[in-house]
């Protein structure tokens, strides 16, 4: 949960991004742990109000729901994250269950639930029930991550998507050479054979380096209001770049709709909006239908992406 200075809501990258994949009509699974108490119910209440599918919340007799507190400076979010938490904990047998009974088109993970030993197991049993492509989202918070974390993260995923304030945390745990950015970000692909990275740089918009060295880069739109805040802008922009992803859109579009969405979320209060008419002009704009989420995945399922933590493979927690 967020715990914003006024109000108290449902968060966190992978429920952001989550709910974002389905208001646009896909069918996301979370898979997490609250505790067993009014914050899991008032959790489930809002995921099924939203039509999400529930069945990856595990409960916790023992550790509490998760809880971040947020601090809003001219609309920049700084977070405290309290520690020992229930999704520190989410079970990895139970885990590992869930996700044999699923055949996931992409698998979205990120660096906060490896904090801890329970938790790390848990996504080292998922990823290896599926070999669907992996997209890593850094978001890292200090001090929760260290250089292990990231090289492991690294290792198992086929995109890894950050901010250019983590490409330079980035760089500096693992010691990039490069002389830029993009030497970076090309270093980094080579190393841990990536697909793609995918560097997010706020108002200034994005952009996309492949396995090639090509670069596609999309600047942002102009603010059609003001920001309420940024919290959540950068999950939305990862939900429509694996929309984008999956639906077989070009690179360019791809970033393009991802910045707008995005910039739409820094325009609301919060992450999520409290309705689904929020992605109705998205929906119409960019001509999603059944038919279309029915070839959902043929993009990357024609590419047989390398094995990065799949059934034939195995990875040390």
């Amino acid at each position: 949960m967020d715990v914003f200075p006024d109000r108290t809501v449902i968060g966190g990258a992978p429920f952001n991004v989550a709910r974002h994949l389905r208001g646009f009509g896909m069918h996301p699974l979370l898979i997490s742990r609250t505790g067993n108490e009014m914050l899991r119910e008032q959790i489930l209440k809002t995921m099924l109000r939203m039509d999400m599918d529930v069945s990856g919340m595990q409960t916790d007799p023992l550790h509490p729901t998760g809880q971040v507190s947020v601090y809003l400076t001219e609309g920049q979010a700084q977070f405290q994250i309290l520690d020992n938490q229930a999704y520190d904990f989410i079970d990895p047998i139970i885990t590992k269950t869930v996700g044999s009974k699923t055949q996931p088109l992409m698998l979205y993970f990120g660096t906060l639930a490896q904090r801890h030993e329970i938790s790390r197991r848990a996504l080292t049993a998922l990823l290896k029930t599926s070999d669907a492509p992996k997209l890593l989202d850094l978001n890292l918070r200090k001090p929760w991550y260290e250089t292990q974390t990231l090289r492991r993260s690294f290792e198992r995923a086929h995109i890894a998507k950050m901010s250019e304030e983590e490409l330079a945390a980035v760089t500096k745990s693992l010691r990039l050479q490069g002389l830029d950015e993009r030497a970076r970000v090309a270093e980094l692909i080579t190393r841990f054979d990536l697909e793609y990275a995918l560097i997010t740089c706020g108002p200034k918009g994005a952009w996309l380096m492949d396995k090639t060295g090509k670069v596609t880069e999309e600047p942002a739109l102009p603010l059609q209001g003001k920001i309420a805040d940024t919290v959540g802008a950068g999950d939305a922009f990862a939900a429509v770049f694996m929309l984008g992803q999956l639906l077989g859109w070009s690179a360019s579009t791809t970033l393009a709709r991802a910045n707008s969405f995005s910039a739409a979320i820094c325009q609301i209060r919060g992450a999520i909006p409290e309705s689904q008419n929020f992605y109705t002009p998205f929906l119409q704009e960019w001509e999603l239908s059944e038919e279309s989420f029915a070839k959902a995945g043929s993009n990357w399922l024609n590419l047989k992406p390398k094995d990065k933590g799949g059934k034939g493979k195995e990875v040390s927690p």
